[in-house]
């Protein structure tokens, strides 16, 4: 599965109001809800499962990056929505420094490989110095949507 059908368009925030974890990721399931990607009835509780997993360690990985992830019933495979911070975000990131890009994941419980390969696409992608700042500088969704086929492409099949 490429990266632009996990983060579709329609999820992808160029400009994140929030600027706290808990409020960051409600926006984020919010524009997933919004979108049509979970139902609309399920977002407490995603948000919840997402915030569970933040308790058991945070997953800002550092250099302005965050990738929370969970597993829900609502939705099936592996979904995502991807935003982008100009200001930060406190995520109690690894480097204590702010997150400006949020790569949230979702998949469904019986989605362990789709899961994981997802997550290592994002990890190779995310070693790329030049992409993050690239998609930290972007000037709107289009840039952002450009910006994940390109790194699709070089991706690994």
């Amino acid at each position: 599965m490429k990266l632009k059908e996990i983060f579709a368009r329609k999820n992808i925030i160029h400009s994140l109001k929030s600027t706290q974890k808990p409020d960051t990721i409600r926006e984020m399931v919010q524009q997933l809800a919004k979108s049509g990607a979970i139902p609309k009835g399920e977002t407490e509780d995603v948000e919840r499962a997402l915030m569970r997993r933040e308790e058991l360690g945070s997953t800002g990985i550092g250099k302005g990056v965050a990738v929370p992830h969970a597993k829900h019933p609502a939705v099936e495979g592996v979904i995502g929505a991807f935003g982008r911070s100009e200001k930060g975000i406190a995520f109690n990131a690894l480097d204590d420094q702010p997150v400006h890009l949020v790569f949230l994941l979702i998949s469904a419980p019986d989605a362990v490989e789709p899961h994981l390969a997802a997550l290592r696409k994002l990890m190779t992608l995310l070693k790329d110095g030049d992409l993050c700042a690239f998609m930290k500088r972007a000037k709107d969704v289009s840039e952002l949507v450009e910006l994940l086929a390109e790194a699709d492409d070089r991706l690994p099949k």
